[in-house]
């Protein structure tokens, strides 16, 4: 039998002729509704920390609608109601707020209280009382099942993308959220694997890729994918790109689900450039809309959308680059555009990732060599361009360390991060070094944060190893002026002291 080669892009869902609101229940105005007055009415309608429902939004969607296209798993609007054969968040939201689907679909504000309705109904189910409801770290479990995933390991991924946004702070689309410190109730699902944490070497057979040792590995459906014996089946000589159209944690869980007929070997975080690799290079995934580059290729997802450039994270380029590196010389791939394609390069191809805001330039930089600096700057945890609160005490116990000391503080679920602060020549494209003493008490997965021009970036770092010398965490758009330019939050799942000790930014 002939495998599915195409997508699923879309699914029915109901339509409602005419619109019913529930006692009590607000009703959506005709009139577009900026997106700050939509979150505050649905969370006060509901009863929904306002912060936790735009990160919600954030972790899925980065506040966009798309126009009311589905997402690839057949997600809506700025709140991802799913609606597909496994899945009707969309249904339940219709239900819970007598709005109907269509209207679910299009209209934001009403895609939003839907989202608030949902998201309310899942703690309800928990047991959280009004007092409960007020903390957002109680909550944890409810945002974990919003996300729909198929594994318990899948769902903290996604649960703790979301409280890692909390920490990190938005601000984007006119939507705005702090920095705040909110410790994550985790419940069961503490117990569930950390895709988040850094790769452990040491780790037990059939938890890390076994083609691609950075990548984690997290099996898809065999209902999605040929098993096979490639490159003795078929040989392998392309690599094709793609852009998930959904969430990282969201594209996993999609690829788990046996009705979703498709599949890729690897998927690419944004934020951080981390790995899962879901299909063996040697089986066929259902990637590329064609049988016969299916059997040729191996396909990279990357999470986002085309349709929004602040996806497109310089830390997810240079991890999905090294990635395709490494397939490239695996297989003898000539690492050129004619060998490395976009989906919509495919013959036959009904898809147009990845899209007008991927940077091919950059990416195949990074594929094939790198840049020379002209405007370099260091800043020591002495600067005085060094902030840190209190919590992050002073040690020189490391010779590793750079300068005479550096600072250290325990891992929370907060962000509480140390600043440096930087003095950027001119708006452009800066290197970001960081230095750290490399110890096995310290931290598997140290945030550190970029102030990028397009929003915040973080760059997931082991600091158990691959200290006293300076280790790059990619390349940035910054802007010019005396700001925060990187900091290193502690808000992270991994164990051990987060170390703070020096960054260099370069201008390349």
């Amino acid at each position: 039998m002939t495998p599915p080669i195409a997508r699923l892009t879309a699914v029915a869902a109901s339509a409602v002729a005419a619109l019913v609101v529930l006692a009590g229940q607000p009703a959506v105005a005709d009139r577009e509704t900026p997106l700050p007055a939509a979150f505050d009415r649905a969370a006060a309608a509901r009863d929904v920390p306002r912060d936790l429902l735009v990160a919600v939004a954030y972790a899925e969607t980065h506040l966009d609608a798309h126009e009311g296209k589905p997402s690839a798993s057949g997600g809506y609007g700025v709140m991802h109601l799913v609606s597909n054969p496994t899945t009707h968040a969309l249904e339940k939201a219709a239900d819970l707020t007598g709005l109907p689907s269509g209207k679910l679909r299009t209209d934001t504000e009403a895609n939003i209280m839907g989202g608030a309705a949902v998201l309310r109904a899942y703690a309800d189910e928990l047991g959280l009382d009004e007092a409960a409801r007020k903390d957002a770290g109680r909550w944890y479990q409810a945002v974990a099942k919003y996300g729909n995933a198929s594994t318990p390991e899948v769902a903290r991924l996604y649960a703790d993308a979301v409280y890692e946004q909390l920490g990190l702070g938005i601000d984007t689309r006119g939507v705005s959220v702090k920095p705040q410190e909110v410790t994550a109730d985790r419940g069961e699902y503490a117990k569930a694997r950390d895709l988040n944490a850094a790769v452990d070497p040491n780790a037990a057979a059939g938890i890390l890729s076994a083609d691609y040792p950075p990548a984690n590995w997290v099996a898809a459906s065999s209902s999605n994918y040929t098993a096979s014996s490639r490159p003795s089946a078929y040989a392998i000589d392309r690599v094709v790109i793609h852009v998930t159209q959904g969430s990282y944690a969201g594209s996993i869980s999609w690829f788990q689900n046996p009705a979703a007929q498709v599949s890729a070997h690897y998927v690419v975080k944004s934020s951080n450039g981390e790995i899962t690799q879901m299909v063996r290079e040697k089986d066929v995934a259902w990637h590329a809309g064609n049988w016969s580059y299916n059997t040729r290729s191996i396909g990279i997802e990357h999470e986002g959308y085309i349709s929004e450039a602040s996806w497109f994270t310089d830390a997810m380029y240079r991890a999905s680059a090294a990635l395709t590196r490494a397939i490239c010389d695996k297989y003898g791939i000539p690492k050129d555009r004619a060998h490395i394609i976009g989906h919509n390069e495919v013959p036959g191809a009904t898809h147009t990732d990845p899209g007008s805001y991927w940077n091919w330039t950059t990416y195949m930089n990074y594929v094939t060599g790198g840049g020379t600096p002209s405007w370099s700057a260091t800043i020591d945890n002495s600067s005085a361009g060094f902030s840190a609160s209190a919590n992050w005490g002073t040690s020189s116990y490391s010779s590793q360390r750079y300068g005479a000391d550096y600072r250290f503080a325990n891992p929370v679920a907060a962000s509480d991060p140390a600043w440096y602060q930087a003095s950027i020549p001119s708006a452009g494209t800066y290197k970001v070094e960081v230095w750290y003493p490399a110890d096995p008490g310290y931290n598997s997965s140290a945030p550190y944060i970029v102030a990028a021009s397009g929003g915040n970036q973080t760059v997931f770092v082991d600091q158990r190893s691959g200290g006293g010398s300076w280790r790059s965490l990619g390349t940035f758009s910054l802007s010019a002026g005396t700001y925060n330019a990187v900091g290193v939050s502690r808000w992270t799942s991994g164990t051990g002291y987060v170390i703070a000790d020096a960054v260099r930014i370069s201008r390349v």
